[in-house]
């Protein structure tokens, strides 16, 4: 476990999978992460290679078939802290023997958490570490608990999107995306919440326009705001009846029940040159 606080936040982040399992508030003395508890026993997995599911476990690059679960193995890897000081932690995830059987690409993967005053930035660096172009996708999949204190429920909180949206979400079949069925947003920027919202799986967005959804309860001034730049597609999600919340931009998204699984058609599949690298992140603002 790893550990970096600065006068108004504290931290920590595991070595497997480079997973930030705390955020806690030293103004408001609250933690901002779900625990980990027994209904969904994870922080906030980093999604590589591939954000979501592949139709039947499988895709296909150059005539080869690659077997990976969904959400691709960083999460499950254990990754190298390369380097910290007072400010920022930095992990390292290189591609190996292991990892060239699922995906045939030479990789090096950078997480780095980063503190400015009350604002923690989590930042991800792809880079092409192979002499062929790489294809790839990344997200984020950060739990927050709510409710934040015991004199509160689920339902008293709400998200709060940055701009007023119009937007159907789009149905998920056994972790495949189908077809858009359902407004979530209809010339609105407030989205209740409640255990019933996830009842039929996450909630996928394409096109969002905000870039900053924050986290509010009707009783009180607590909650969090949650930055994100240039993400083509957005989830929230939470298990059936736990308390948190997950805010997952997605540089990537799980196939179509339609899919060819061929990886240079997959939607949303991003490409690196030899030496590319491709960087993106989010920022978090506890209050």
């Amino acid at each position: 476990m790893h550990i970096l606080e600065n006068e108004f936040l504290s931290i920590k982040v595991k070595t497997k999978g480079a997973e930030l399992c705390s955020l806690f508030n030293k103004k408001t003395g609250l933690e901002y992460m779900w625990q980990a508890e027994e209904t969904w026993p994870k922080h906030a997995p980093i999604l590589f290679p591939f954000v979501g599911k592949l139709k039947n476990d499988t895709y296909y690059y150059k005539e080869q078939s690659y077997n990976l679960p969904q959400h691709g193995f960083a999460r499950d890897m254990n990754f190298k802290l390369a380097s910290y000081d007072d400010k920022e932690l930095v992990f390292r995830l290189e591609s190996d023997a292991e990892t060239l059987l699922k995906y045939p690409f030479n990789f090096s993967l950078e997480i780095v958490y980063r503190m400015e005053a009350e604002v923690l930035e989590v930042i991800t660096r792809v880079i092409n570490a192979d002499d062929k172009e790489m294809y790839f996708s990344i997200g984020f999949h950060p739990a927050f608990k709510i409710p934040l204190t015991v004199n509160e429920k689920y339902s008293d909180y709400f998200l709060e999107f940055e701009r007023t949206e119009t937007i159907k979400r789009w149905s998920v079949e056994n972790g495949l995306i189908g077809k858009p069925y359902k407004i979530v947003l209809n010339n609105e920027n407030v989205l209740p919440l409640s255990y019933e919202l996830f009842k039929d799986d996450a909630i996928v967005l394409k096109g969002l326009h905000s870039q900053k959804i924050s986290i509010r309860n009707q009783l009180q001034n607590s909650g969090l705001d949650f930055f994100f730049n240039n993400f083509p597609f957005f989830g929230i999600w939470a298990k059936q009846n736990s308390d948190f919340v997950c805010l997952e931009p997605w540089q990537g998204i799980a196939d179509s029940v339609y899919s060819t699984q061929k990886l240079t058609e997959k939607e949303g599949i991003l490409s690196l040159p030899p030496n590319g690298v491709f960087i993106c992140g989010y920022k978090v603002r506890s209050f």
